[in-house]
């Protein structure tokens, strides 16, 4: 038995969604910027699919783009504000995924001004030094701060943050990798310069992503070499991922309040069962808060399994991770977890839960973790 409990580094696909992109590679393998029959066809199923998320996050079609992933889409964002809006300064935080945080690095060494929010222990951010770091410039500003940490799970309020950037006149950017798709996002009433997407977080292939850019924002294009995607990003489309993607996301969003509901009932499953059966179990993040639903990011306490608890998970037969799936092979620790000053001793293993999980699954966990970590001594027996 396999039970995959990492469904924040990635979900499986849809059924449905496989049905929907098997024609396109059977039938409909026209290039959408050939102006024959088959090209025109397939260049119809493109707008649709744009049409389809623009619709879901309250968008307009000329302000969705389709790219390769949440990390292009993030990097698009960020870089083409520097070189066509003339953002001098970025503010975010430390909690961001490496796409950011690496983007933000390289425009630094260009002379682009970066400050950092303050977080708390629970990795919310501190909204009155986000007002207090706008304040204190007058330079062209983009924020840039995540709906939801991928490690921790914390959530944050993107229309409190949206309200400050508009009194500061500030962009606001918006990784939305992990929500989009498990909340309602909606840009006709909350204003966000730029926010992302990527298929394979909301059960759609990997490989395909969008970002949303305000048509305020008037940018050029970030991969050069052709016309497609209104003339903002070069290279023959990703049909076959992008008709992935709208489907996967159409079902995500027509089905989000029933996914939730089940989801959120197994994450409070094994929180209660973590919690009564073994020895100081703890939770990264706001894990009673506001918070990300599909992510429990668990602490266990130091003990001689401890090191080696995420690889005995994996032989007996449980996915999860320690943080990050992009960071999964340094050996560096995880720089969420430095921010909120977890302790470093202690063993953190995000698990991570889509509606396919079941109740199941996690007793399966469970049974299994009775002979790795510490348990406690009225449920020894």
């Amino acid at each position: 038995m396999r039970v995959f409990l990492d469904n924040a580094a990635t979900t499986p696909m849809s059924e449905e969604v496989i049905q929907a992109m098997l024609p396109i590679m059977r039938e409909d393998y026209g290039n959408p910027s050939s102006i024959h029959a088959c090209g025109r066809k397939v260049r119809a199923k493109i707008e649709e699919c744009r049409k389809i998320v623009a619709n879901y996050i309250g968008a307009s079609i000329g302000e969705i783009f389709f790219t390769s992933g949440g990390t292009e889409s993030n990097n698009m964002a960020l870089k083409c504000a520097v070189r066509d809006l003339a953002v001098k300064r970025i503010i975010s935080d430390p909690l961001e995924h490496h796409c950011v945080l690496h983007s933000l690095e390289s425009l630094q060494r260009e002379g682009i001004q970066v400050d950092l929010v303050r977080v708390d222990e629970r990795g919310r951010i501190d909204y009155d030094h986000l007002e207090e770091l706008l304040a204190n410039s007058d330079k062209k500003t983009m924020v840039s701060l995540m709906h939801a940490n991928n490690e921790i799970g914390t959530k944050q309020d993107l229309v409190r943050i949206s309200n400050i950037c508009q009194e500061h006149n500030a962009l606001f950017h918006s990784d939305t990798v992990q929500t989009m798709g498990h909340f309602p996002i909606n840009v006709d009433e909350t204003k966000i310069s730029f926010l992302s997407g990527s298929a394979h977080k909301f059960h759609g292939p990997k490989g395909v992503g969008f970002v949303y850019i305000n048509s305020e924002n008037l940018l050029k294009p970030f991969i050069e070499g052709g016309a497609q995607e209104r003339n903002m990003r070069g290279g023959t489309e990703n049909v076959i991922g992008i008709v992935g993607l709208a489907k996967a996301f159409q079902l995500s969003c027509d089905n989000m309040a029933e996914r939730q509901a089940h989801i959120e009932e197994l994450r409070s499953y094994m929180k209660k069962q973590l919690t009564e059966k073994f020895e100081d179990i703890q939770f990264n993040g706001d894990h009673d808060g506001d918070y990300l639903y599909t992510v429990l990011s668990t602490s266990f306490p130091p003990s001689p399994k401890a090191a080696l608890l995420l690889l005995s998970l994996d032989i007996a037969g449980i996915s999860a991770s320690g943080g990050s799936a992009c960071s999964s092979g340094a050996e560096k620790g995880s720089h969420v977890l430095a921010a909120i000053n977890a302790k470093p001793e202690r063993k953190t293993i995000r698990f991570s839960f889509s509606h396919y999980n079941t109740k199941e699954d996690i007793d399966f966990l469970i049974e299994k973790l009775k002979t790795l970590t510490p348990m406690k001594a009225m449920v020894t027996a």
